[in-house]
């Protein structure tokens, strides 16, 4: 899956929850597949010596590293949602597929700060406050706030978020 993020060869992914027996879809979510960084990957054990892919190593997929400016609902709570709101949620993170596979990590995951503050107007200092979250995210960053800035200012071009004054920002 690694080398499937960084060849930027991963699907489209749709998470469906159905209740049994009625077999009754409760939620149809799509992931696109520009959403996926590989910070959203969480390495598995190794597969043991009498296993019979022996050494074989997967992983998990942290959903909650995925904005949800990322997660798309399609049905939600049995009920589909409007093939227009679909397009919509699917056309505003769009232009994050144009971004590099490297860059779009951190931006990926600053919008995640962002959407985690569960406010519509935040500070800088807001978003600073999770540096040590990212610096584990990426260890390989020794600049993590400047970096920080740095994807504020991609997610304002990109139109995810509106710059109001130095250091305040707030969500469209």
């Amino acid at each position: 899956m690694h080398r499937a993020i960084i060849g930027e060869r991963t699907p489209n992914l749709f998470l469906l929850h159905y209740v049994r027996p009625q077999l009754r879809v409760e939620s149809v979510v799509l992931i696109p597949h520009f959403a996926f960084s590989l910070s959203c990957l969480e390495r598995r054990k190794a597969l043991s010596k009498t296993a019979r892919r022996s050494g074989y190593i997967g992983c998990y997929f942290a959903l909650d590293r995925i904005p949800p400016d990322a997660r798309i609902p399609v049905v939600h709570a049995g009920i589909p949602t409007p093939p227009h709101e679909v397009r919509s949620a699917y056309a505003r993170v769009r232009p994050l597929e144009e971004l590099a596979i490297e860059k779009r990590g951190w931006t990926l995951d600053v919008l995640n700060v962002v959407r985690s503050l569960g406010k519509q107007e935040f500070q800088l200092s807001d978003v600073y406050a999770h540096s040590d979250e990212l610096a584990r995210l990426h260890p390989d960053n020794r600049h993590v706030n400047p970096k920080i800035r740095q994807q504020l200012q991609v997610l304002r071009d990109l139109r995810l978020l509106e710059f109001l004054t130095p250091g305040h920002y707030r969500l469209p």
